[in-house]
């Protein structure tokens, strides 16, 4: 059988069911449901994941299949469910709901559905119909904010400005939804990392999302980021300098939201209840950098996470 959670084939199995290739980290334990195929933007400077996918849209007789299929080999004792690819909420409204209450009525366990998310869509989408959705049973969006600097967002090409992002995750919170939203330290790079960590925090603060989950950027062969990296365009910041812009950004913060380092991109596990844990927080920050600048062979291993990261 599948393996639902990983995508892994166990031994055998419905051959047309279709898995998300990607999923959060946080969504380790779900079942994983494909809605739509690829990413209706997929032109991020920084982003490989969907480059070999034309994006579709799936069909809803389909998707229902799939989740039938997934309820034969697993029973019906599911807790959590992950939908992808990239971007679910660009389906008709009515089609979503009708995936969504058919999940739900085959596992009707279910305490939490959650799906990626942009910011575009989500600004351009009714707040009538993302109402609907979330009362059909979506209870979470994953959503890429990266930057809240609108200069390094138009570099990275996001397309999504500033006013977008606000806009679009406010769409989301005022619908019900619980907000996770993802930064990218190191963005910026050496040049504009002040830049990026001040800029970032006045977005979480206006947003005030749920989750706040950070990313360190890994340029990756095939991207853009990649390119300049190699060209000398833009130079990578080393591990001291991400900590540095971390805690620039936690110290700038002024939300009531959860903040997760949960990512093996990350040099140091930062994790809090803000605005109560940001002592903490930056303590743990400053305790790495003390050692970094104390201890030679300790930098050079967090250098080689960063290559590793890479290969």
């Amino acid at each position: 059988m599948f393996n639902f959670r990983f995508g892994r084939r166990l031994a055998t199995a419905e051959e047309s069911y279709d898995f998300p290739p990607f999923r959060p980290p946080s969504e380790a334990d779900s079942l994983l449901l494909r809605v739509s195929r690829g990413c209706p933007w997929n032109r991020c400077a920084f982003c490989p994941m969907y480059k070999g996918f034309k994006f579709e849209k799936r069909q809803v007789p389909d998707i229902k299949r799939d989740i039938d299929t997934a309820r034969t080999y697993i029973g019906g004792n599911a807790e959590t469910v992950f939908i992808g690819d990239s971007d679910s909420l660009v389906i008709n409204t009515g089609q979503m709901c009708e995936v969504l209450g058919h999940l739900h009525g085959v596992f009707p366990s279910l305490t939490r559905v959650t799906s990626y998310a942009r910011a575009l869509t989500l600004k351009r989408k009714s707040l009538k119909s993302l109402k609907k959705i979330m009362e059909a049973g979506l209870t979470r969006l994953h959503i890429g904010l990266e930057t809240g600097s609108g200069r390094l967002l138009e570099r990275i090409r996001k397309g999504a400005g500033v006013d977008t992002m606000i806009l679009g995750c406010g769409n989301a919170r005022e619908a019900g939804f619980e907000v996770s939203l993802y930064v990218l330290l190191g963005i910026g790079g050496e040049a504009d990392w002040q830049e990026h960590a001040s800029e970032t925090a006045k977005v979480l603060n206006e947003i005030d999302p749920d989750f706040i989950r950070v990313r360190t950027l890994v340029p990756v062969p095939g991207t853009p980021v990649f390119q300049w990296w190699k060209e000398g365009s833009f130079e990578m910041p080393g591990p001291d300098a991400i900590l540095r812009e971390q805690r620039v950004l936690i110290e700038s913060l002024s939300v009531t939201s959860q903040y997760l380092s949960d990512h093996v991109s990350n040099y140091a596990p930062v994790h809090g209840n803000l605005p109560a844990d940001k002592t903490n927080m930056l303590s743990m920050i400053d305790t790495v950098l003390e050692r970094i600048s104390k201890d030679e062979e300790f930098k050079a291993d967090l250098e080689n996470m960063r290559y590793l990261r890479r290969l």
